[in-house]
């Protein structure tokens, strides 16, 4: 058989170049049919890419380096795997033989001070041989991988939970928490026996005044949000609208009916779902903020994917939940789980990143107060929410305490007026804060 090269496949129409993360096997090393040889880096998400036959590997590029789609990027020599000798296994060793009771010829019996002879025992059962462990266990995923290295442990130190024993970033995360937590031993120690040592001068991670710089490549994901943030500021009209929310309505819904919720759906009732509910309404009630400009064509969208910012190790990802205006509360935040889940890992697909007609993204869990959120390309609007800080304010003419929220529309104006803008963004307040009106669909 001739010798095989392998090629960076098509991702998808969008992604014509890769980088070459990192070999998972070594150069000249035997491998299987299907089994995983190297990570590969797109401007999405990370990919593994396995053999497609069985047989000697040769490297052919180099980590770091960035491929085109159909770049050969190794070799494999299937004709050393079919002339190689298949290794038989080593013959298990044969039970002891034990005549059975019925054939041992009658003896003379022995005198009365001897002993009784000893029952003879049944051979034990032969034991099979372990199925063979799958290349996957031991194997970080991307984003354990970078833990386990930022911490300093060594992947033969954890033990994968994933599938087929595939190391996993809570598993990761795990690792690196029990490395730095005083081990249960002397834990469990007396209060009185254990000795404090008298507090260590404080180390300095660098010298004093130093100018020390380091120089790091930029990861692709990171290269093209930086290309994708800088084209939509260089492209589009955008301009930011701003207004703010009282989120007490909202806070007493999930306070009153959390507990109720969680009890039947195994999941907890958060802000983003109401949000992505709120805005989806208002998007098929104002088709321009759900339509995006295609050439001299504008595109309006009769249903509502809204992409959900999450943060990564690796960067910001969008991926989209497809037709919110059909899902229940409880769906979406499953969803939303699903994704964070995928992304943090890196195990998000090609097609869950794809799409969008709307995005959402929440710089208050970091502690944002405002912020002017940048669009996400091809689309027309983002929303932006932010921290919930209790303020005071004029109710019916009285200063009260009241939780507020910024939040921020990025649109534009190309697609988009000034006058849509501000309705669309007030719709959605007001149904925030009067979330029955949402659950009523008036």
């Amino acid at each position: 058989m001739p010798v095989i090269e392998l090629k960076i496949p098509n991702l998808g129409e969008s992604i014509s170049s890769v980088t070459f993360s990192k070999w998972l096997k070594p150069d000249g090393s035997m491998v299987k049919m299907d089994e995983l040889l190297c990570e590969i880096e797109t401007e999405k998400a990370n990919q593994e890419l396995s053999a497609d036959a069985a047989g000697k590997l040769t490297w052919v590029a180099k980590e770091g380096e960035d491929l085109e789609v159909g770049a050969l990027f190794a070799k494999i020599d299937s004709d050393v795997a079919a002339s190689a000798p298949i290794p038989s296994a080593p013959p298990a060793s044969a039970p002891p033989a034990v005549v059975p009771p019925a054939s041992v010829p009658p003896a003379v019996a022995p005198p009365a001070v001897a002993p009784p002879p000893p029952p003879v025992s049944a051979p034990p059962p032969p034991v099979s041989a372990p199925p063979p462990p799958s290349y996957a266990s031991g194997h970080p995923s991307p984003a354990a991988a970078k833990i386990l290295d930022e911490s300093g442990i060594a992947t033969s130190a954890v033990s994968g939970t994933g599938r087929d024993g595939r190391i996993t970033k809570d598993d990761a995360q795990k690792a690196a928490t029990a490395a730095t937590t005083p081990s249960a031993t002397s834990a469990a120690v007396p209060p009185a026996a254990i000795s404090v040592p008298p507090p260590a001068a404080p180390t300095l991670s660098a010298p004093s005044f130093s100018r020390n710089e380091r120089r790091e490549r930029q990861s692709r994901m990171r290269r093209t949000i930086a290309k994708r943030l800088v084209s939509a500021k260089n492209n589009t009209a955008m301009l930011t609208t701003f207004n703010e929310v009282d989120m007490s309505a909202v806070l007493a819904l999930r306070e009153k009916y959390q507990e109720s919720f969680v009890k039947k759906y195994g999941i907890k009732l958060g802000f983003m779902s109401i949000f992505a509910k709120a805005c989806a309404k208002v998007l098929l009630e104002m088709p321009d903020v759900n339509a995006k400009l295609e050439g001299d064509d504008i595109i309006y969208h009769e249903y509502a994917d809204v992409s959900i910012a999450i943060s990564t190790p690796t960067g910001l990802v969008v991926p989209p939940v497809k037709n919110i205006e059909s899902l229940k509360f409880h769906e979406i935040e499953f969803k939303l789980k699903e994704l964070a889940a995928k992304a943090k890992d890196g195990r998000l697909s090609l097609e869950e990143m794809t799409g969008g007609t709307f995005t959402i993204t929440n710089g208050g869990i970091f502690g944002s107060l405002m912020s002017t959120p940048i669009i996400n390309e091809p689309q027309s609007a983002i929303l932006g929410m932010h921290a919930i800080k209790e303020r005071p304010i004029v109710v019916d003419g009285q200063i009260v305490i009241r939780p507020m929220m910024y939040v921020a529309l990025s649109y534009d104006h190309r697609v988009i007026d000034g006058s849509t803008s501000v309705t669309f963004l007030v719709k959605v307040k007001n149904l925030i804060e009067d979330p029955v009106s949402l659950l009523l669909d008036l």
